[in-house]
């Protein structure tokens, strides 16, 4: 006669079958959540699966449990995190982990006491993340090669004030892959040039675009590292374009880069003859960004693109050259493009949409923000043989915000073209109304964000939406009836951001909340019509083991002593 115990599998065996079923998921960390509720012994062996952890002040109370079940964690994110960052490293470093990524962007000061008692315990580190750091001093470098000395990857970018004259031959990381300067404008050609020479296995660096850099510099530094593979030399959009040409050493020493597969030249002035010598050499680039750039012609683009055709991510916003008869010559260069943008061209139309789509296969994300979609809508009749027999089914992702001419029946046409979209953004596109819901009928959309399109209007939506995820319908004017069908067709809302939706009340917000069982976050700022009654809410939160953050309409004061049942349930849910 067999024990209960022997009825059940032992963890090794769950943990070997979760392991062959979270492989096969493109993300599985959403699908970790919902195996950890179903049993204990679920949610013990899910969390050896956790990777990264992010921890913001709320998770403080948690964290020492957390660090306990999770035992493989490799990735700490501290970036929401307000509060005494020394100690909260010293607190982490007791436990047994092996940390190889850190990232304490958006952080006043770099932690000194708490990174050295960090890096005595967790000599595992090989990344590290300083982004936006308010104050960053020499001294913040001399600490960072005396914790980190085998660090990989470093960024130090956009600090907000440099304390002194920052220098990065304080660096010592000989094992440096991958650094990020962008933003830090006290470099100087000399350092660039100490970096290349120190940091033998360097292979992607990011250059800021300032008076001290210049290309004849950039040219000697690169000569050094000949086998780089990332180049970042970028300014700022809306700023001075410092570099104004590219001298020929600048151009000899970029193509002897001869494995160099991306090349980032944002906001420069780029000539043709720069375009022509990369061609001519036929560098493997599969990455080139020329975004904001000015000087180059299309000619120039199309003789580069026509030569290297690995390209997969193409940035060419703000060109000036645009049109949609130079997209439709392109077009036959990019078979293997995955990505472009192309934002913020007033020429462009969505036959240069339709062209992409139907010229590239392995095309899955396009940008065309700002653009003239819906200006050559009276035309279509002019090319119903491409639409009628176009279909795309890589593409996932459509980034078309603010184009104010884009109309319903163009919305269509992506339906039918592009089967299997997940995201679209649709944000500022105040022409837009009834039509959206074919796109929801005939995608697989998980992602939407409608925000300002005033006209938005989903009441005919009487068909289940299944895969969606976010939902992003701020500053419309839905009302309860829309939240209604929501709470009947979205079953698998996480995200939902009603801000500024002034026309809906506690009724409805009500309703969305109990019948979409998976909601964690809704946001109900500005939302003057919603009661902030505490039982009401009392009910609606109680009613959701999901929700785990509402953003509180106005009015909502929680520190009066009747709310004190509410933020003390230990349900887990934030109010902010």
């Amino acid at each position: 006669m067999t024990t209960v115990e022997e009825r059940f599998l032992p963890e090794e065996c769950w943990e070997c079958i979760l392991k062959r079923f979270l492989n096969e998921c493109d993300d599985y960390n959403r699908y970790l959540q919902s195996l950890s509720i179903l049993s204990k012994q679920f949610l013990s062996v899910t969390d050896r699966f956790r990777l990264s952890l992010i921890i913001s002040n709320e998770t403080i109370p948690l964290l020492p449990r957390l660090l306990q079940r999770c035992t493989n964690l490799t990735s700490l994110n501290l970036t929401r995190f307000q509060g005494d960052l020394d100690r909260l490293l010293c607190q982490i470093s007791c436990f047994p982990l092996n940390f190889t990524s850190l990232n304490l962007s958006n952080q006043h000061t770099i932690p000194a006491h708490g990174l050295r008692e960090f890096s005595k315990k967790i000599t595992t580190l090989t990344s590290l993340t300083c982004s936006n750091i308010v104050s960053l001093h020499n001294n913040d470098l001399v600490l960072i090669s005396d914790c980190f000395p085998f660090l990989e990857e470093l960024d130090l970018s956009n600090p907000k004030n440099i304390h002194g004259k920052v220098n990065v031959m304080f660096l010592v990381l000989p094992k440096l892959r991958k650094v990020n300067l962008s933003g830090c404008y006290s470099i100087n050609d000399r350092m660039l040039l100490h970096l290349c020479k120190n940091c033998e296995f360097l292979r992607e660096i990011v250059i800021p675009n300032n008076l001290f850099v210049n290309p004849n510099g950039i040219a000697f530094a690169i000569r050094e590292r000949p086998g780089l593979r990332s180049l970042t030399f970028s300014g700022t959009p809306g700023r001075v374009i410092l570099v104004t040409n590219f001298p020929q050493h600048f151009i000899d020493s970029l193509v002897s880069l001869k494995g160099l597969t991306c090349l980032e030249l944002s906001c420069l002035h780029i000539p043709d003859d720069l375009l022509y010598s990369i061609a001519m050499e036929g560098l493997p680039l599969k990455r080139l960004v020329l975004g904001h750039c000015t000087g180059f012609t299309s000619d120039g683009i199309h003789h580069l693109l026509s030569k290297c055709q690995c390209i997969q991510h193409l940035d060419l916003q703000k060109a000036t050259f645009q049109d949609s008869f130079v997209y439709h010559k392109l077009s036959l260069c990019l078979g293997n493009l995955v990505s472009i943008n192309l934002s913020h061209s007033n020429h462009l139309t969505e036959i240069t949409l339709f062209t992409l789509v139907g010229r590239c296969p392995l095309l899955n994300e396009i940008y065309m923000e700002n653009t003239c979609i819906g200006q050559m809508v009276f035309q279509l009749h002019k090319y119903s043989s491409l639409l009628n027999f176009v279909i795309n089914p890589q593409m996932k992702s459509l980034h078309l915000a603010s184009n104010t001419l884009l109309y319903d029946n163009i919305n269509n046409i992506f339906a039918s073209m592009c089967p299997n979209l997940e995201l679209v953004d649709l944000s500022n596109c105040v022409c837009i109304s009834k039509g959206i819901v074919q796109v929801l009928r005939h995608c697989k959309i998980m992602h939407l964000n409608l925000s300002s399109c005033p006209k938005v209007n989903l009441h005919g939506m009487n068909f289940e939406v299944p895969k969606l995820e976010v939902l992003n319908l701020s500053m419309t004017n839905i009302d309860d009836k829309t939240l209604y069908v929501i709470s009947k067709n979205c079953s698998g809302l996480l995200q939902l951001d009603l801000e500024k939706c002034y026309n809906i009340t506690e009724k409805g917000v009500k309703q969305v909340v109990k019948k979409c069982t998976r909601l964690k976050e809704i946001n109900l700022r500005h939302c003057c019509k919603v009661s902030t009654d505490v039982a009401l809410w009392m009910e609606m939160v109680l009613s959701s083991l999901s929700l785990r953050k509402i953003k509180t309409p106005p009015h909502f004061c929680p520190s009066h002593r009747k709310w004190k049942p509410l933020l003390n349930h230990g349900h887990g849910c934030i109010l902010c």
